[in-house]
């Protein structure tokens, strides 16, 4: 099947990455553009995970103020290089992130924050539900059933909270990892978030 340049600018569109990688990729998937971001999501997080050993010597700070001026967010973008930092499409991503946070207020940034305590307090929650809802099924299937649905609504549970996990609010089908692992096949550097911080003038 022959690429098009539309294919091409849609698939660019979509992620971000150079013209060449986009039709590299939609020739290794015979001109199907899912299947062609799929390969590409592939190599980004693999390309990722090459330059993880790499330190970072720039960044960028970028906010985002909702409309209403009531709520905003910061982040701390880092790079390798000034050069890097200084391109406006890195300092976009970072404002896109900053939007995003203020929109969904994640708690923690990867799953490595979440502390021991805020499974304990989640999980005895969890448990006294699953309990109530198991209590007339056989003794002899409730544990099995509830260890299986407390690992799965503690995974939803936090999943929601971890800024990395979330999909991206402006494009549900990429997560804030994607996100950065497609800008790191992009930019060639490794690139990471090291902080975010959410401020409002009404706390919930």
């Amino acid at each position: 099947m022959p690429i098009t340049t539309e294919q091409i600018k849609d698939l660019r569109d979509q992620t971000g990455v150079s013209i060449m990688q986009c039709k590299k990729a939609l020739e290794e998937a015979g001109g199907d553009p899912a299947k062609a971001l799929v390969i590409l999501r592939k190599k980004s997080g693999e390309i990722a995970a090459k330059r993880g050993d790499r330190t970072f010597g720039a960044g960028t700070v970028q906010a985002y103020v909702h409309s209403t001026g009531n709520v905003a967010a910061m982040v701390v973008l880092m790079c390798e290089t000034d050069f890097v930092s200084g391109n406006e499409e890195f300092k976009s991503l970072a404002r896109d992130i900053a939007m995003h946070v203020t929109a969904l207020n994640p708690k923690f940034l990867s799953k490595e924050d979440i502390t021991e305590q805020d499974r304990a307090t989640a999980k005895e929650v969890f448990l006294n539900e699953i309990k109530d809802q198991l209590q007339n099924k056989p003794k002899e299937i409730q544990q099995q059933m509830q260890d299986k649905i407390l690992e799965g609504k503690l995974a939803t549970y936090f999943g929601e909270m971890v800024l990395l996990d979330q999909p991206f609010i402006k494009n549900t089908e990429m997560t804030i990892q994607a996100m950065i692992d497609s800008a790191v096949q992009k930019f060639g550097e490794k690139i990471a978030i090291a902080r975010f911080s959410r401020f409002s003038a009404i706390e919930r």
